[in-house]
């Protein structure tokens, strides 16, 4: 079944470790069976070649980069060949008077923002997996990250894109200007679509100046519904935060348990936030900060800094420890973020099952993480219908259901409810449109 992949000539393995080191992601999701067949492309050329054969043989096709997907959206079952992107892993150039990259989809995030800053600038998104995510998987899910509070998400980082389609077509979308509108916004239309309506196989992404040297505080609070309403009074201030991080007491005692750490005691809330906008602005925000924390720490040293955020980082990997995370991603409208939080822990209590609330609070964005049971085991029912609750909790707050991490498969049965019949069914149509046969990792997203 996989002659006309061999006669690509593009390298490819179907040897079973290999298939499943490459058929999960890090949602934990569990496809049908297994991939037929893992190609490692190293060029546009070489991608065109296989969707070629795909599209004739109609086999599905799944892109992949790092795998750090946290909705199965890059997740591939039987009958699917994966196709491995992190070969491609060329910054191809970087122009600092344009203030652009182009680069290869399988760059490391974090790789691509060293590389800016060798010239005094930032590739501004930085999701918690910058070390290891790539860019073609940013741009697929349309990533967030921490300083998303200020610079955007992904999107709003990227001017143009090579995209292969699914025939073995490739396009180029966008430009490499900071501005302009002709034509339909397709280069919109393919970040964040989950690797279903093309394969980027190239982007031109957009550098920002390095900020004068920042300022970081860590406030602690008695009760996280203080942190989120010191989050939401920077609005009122007029002070744009470059991030805001919040994290909530089973957070805390999560990071403490994994690092030998004592933020817990500090209080039951902290709220990480950085402020590049000078010393005037870092003033207003210590102000608004201290005004109910039981403790207020504060630098503008680099490292200092590092080590503060560097518990916000390593949150994700001390909740796993705790069992299997079901790591949810909704965004509210700033002036409800209280709520929000407030809600999600009556939630916890109404279902008797764990959740450390993670907030990217400068955008509404909370990750409430569901301890749904050990590894290997299955997901209780009422981790299911916590998750339920905070999805439905989200909509009536005026928010989504997804704010950084995709539908993938794990939230699929909610696109609908949020988006509605009629605009569902456009997107359904938009999906025929560019992959006819339905071989661009079918399943997802929609």
């Amino acid at each position: 079944m996989t002659g006309w992949l061999a006669a690509t000539g593009v390298e490819w393995s179907a040897d079973p470790a290999v298939l499943d080191g490459r058929r999960l992601d890090r949602s934990g999701t569990e496809p049908e069976g297994v991939p037929l067949a893992v190609a490692f492309p190293r060029s546009p050329e070489q991608v065109q070649d296989v969707l070629r054969g795909a599209f004739a043989t109609r086999t599905p096709v799944v892109p992949r980069g790092a795998g750090t997907a946290l909705t199965g959206a890059s997740t591939a079952g039987a009958g699917a060949i994966v196709l491995d992107l992190t070969r491609m892993d060329r910054i191809r150039e970087i122009r600092p008077d344009d203030g652009v990259a182009v680069v290869e989809p399988g760059v490391i995030t974090a790789e691509l923002d060293r590389a800016a800053a060798a010239h005094g600038l930032r590739y501004a998104p930085d999701p918690a997996s910058l070390e290891i995510s790539t860019i073609g998987g940013n741009i697929a899910t349309n990533a967030g990250g921490l300083r998303c509070a200020k610079y955007g998400v992904t999107r709003d980082s990227v001017l143009g894109l090579d995209v292969v389609l699914a025939d073995g077509r490739l396009i180029r979308t966008g430009r490499g200007t900071l501005k302009g509108v002709a034509g339909y916004d397709l280069t919109g239309l393919f970040v964040g679509s989950e690797g279903t309506l093309g394969v980027v196989v190239g982007a031109t992404v957009r550098l920002r100046p390095l900020p004068e040297p920042t300022a970081t505080f860590a406030a602690s609070y008695a009760d996280v519904a203080d942190a989120a309403f010191a989050s939401v009074a920077f609005a009122g201030a007029r002070i744009q935060p470059v991030l805001a991080e919040l994290l909530d007491a089973a957070t805390l005692d999560a990071i403490d348990a994994a690092d030998g750490t004592d933020l817990r005691k500090a209080g039951a809330a902290l709220l990480i936030v950085q402020i590049d906008g000078g010393p005037q602005e870092a003033s207003r925000a210590a102000e608004i900060l201290g005004r109910d924390a039981t403790d207020l720490r504060h630098t503008t040293d680099e490292e200092q800094a590092a080590v503060l955020l560097a518990a916000r980082r390593g949150a994700l990997p001390a909740i796993e420890r705790l069992g299997r995370p079901l790591i949810e991603d909704i965004a509210v409208p700033l002036s409800r973020l209280a709520d929000a939080v407030r809600e999600i822990g009556l939630i916890a209590r109404r279902h008797d099952v764990p959740i450390c609330t993670l907030a990217h609070a400068g955008d509404g964005n909370l990750h409430p993480i569901i301890v749904a049971a050990r590894p290997g085991e299955p997901i209780p029912a009422a981790a299911e219908h916590a998750a339920d609750d905070i999805f439905e909790l989200a909509l009536r707050l005026g928010g989504t259901v997804t704010a950084e991490h995709g539908i993938g498969v794990l939230k699929r049965a909610w696109l609908e409810r949020e988006l509605g019949p009629v605009n569902h069914g456009l997107q359904r149509q938009l999906k025929a449109l560019f992959d006819p046969r339905g071989i661009l990792n079918p399943g997802k997203a929609l």
